[in-house]
């Protein structure tokens, strides 16, 4: 059985699970019967032998020992608890509680990207943030200044890094926070995709092994600068991200 911690950043996470509550009541979440072995993604929202949680982060994936793809997961409760069990074995505690449901997620097709305002009801739904590596890499420690891990993540950023070192994701060394933007009311998955596909022509290819010797290629760090980073996110908050494109060349944003 997994077992449970205290989630010391529970903070952050209990008035996502009020807003859940709230969007079920009014209809704007629903419930539906979990099927055998479904996707997992991180921001997804499951009811588990009675309890809310959410899937709040991602582990790099992994073979397992039975040669199976799998990854740890950060899991929250909605009693303030969380546990880091494996994507595997979520689905099948999921599988097995023949009364779990996954929760549906709302439209936010209409909604902004960001809030303009920030009013006292909005719910803070995620970070992005932008790391630094500190890798010995001699590739990285070259372009130091134009390799950054551009991510979302629904909870604290510090916890999300914690264990850099150890996980191929971070390029398996320390990181530095160099900068971070608040998300409110949104679906982190959505803008995380958007800034991924608008940089994905400068991706940073490079091959790691994880702590079981298989290759992995993480796929979230690029070589741009952080002003081009920034420029990107006030596009997207003005609404105007789709005039642009980004140029390798000049190291900045052109109009498409």
């Amino acid at each position: 059985m997994q077992l449970l911690a205290p989630c010391q950043d529970f903070k952050q996470f209990k008035p996502i699970f009020k807003k859940v509550q709230q969007d079920l009541e009014t209809g704007a979440r629903e419930t539906l019967k979990y099927r055998d072995d479904a996707t997992v993604n991180q921001g997804d929202f499951f009811i588990l032998d009675g309890q809310k949680l959410i899937v709040a982060d991602l582990g790099e994936p992994f073979i397992s020992d039975y040669g199976k793809p799998d990854r740890r997961l950060r899991v929250i409760y909605d009693n303030g608890t969380e546990s880091n069990l494996l994507l595997r074995s979520l689905q099948r505690a999921l599988n097995k509680d023949k009364t779990s449901r996954r929760i549906t997620n709302p439209d936010f097709s209409s909604l902004p990207l960001f809030a303009q305002t920030e009013a006292e009801d909005d719910i803070t739904t995620g970070y992005i943030y932008v790391l630094r590596s500190k890798s010995d890499d001699p590739f990285i420690v070259q372009n130091y200044e134009l390799v950054h891990k551009i991510g979302v993540t629904v909870g604290d950023v510090k916890k999300r890094i914690a264990n850099a070192k150890k996980d191929p994701t971070y390029l398996l060394a320390e990181v530095e926070i160099v900068a971070t933007f608040k998300l409110a009311n949104i679906n982190p998955k959505k803008l995380e995709a958007l800034l991924h596909k608008f940089f994905d022509n400068v991706r940073l290819d490079m091959e790691l092994r994880d702590r079981f010797g298989i290759p992995v290629q993480p796929r979230e760090w690029f070589l741009v600068p952080l002003e081009a980073i920034e420029e990107v996110i006030a596009k997207i908050k003005a609404g105007t991200i789709d005039q642009f494109r980004y140029d390798p060349e000049t190291a900045s944003l052109t109009r498409s």
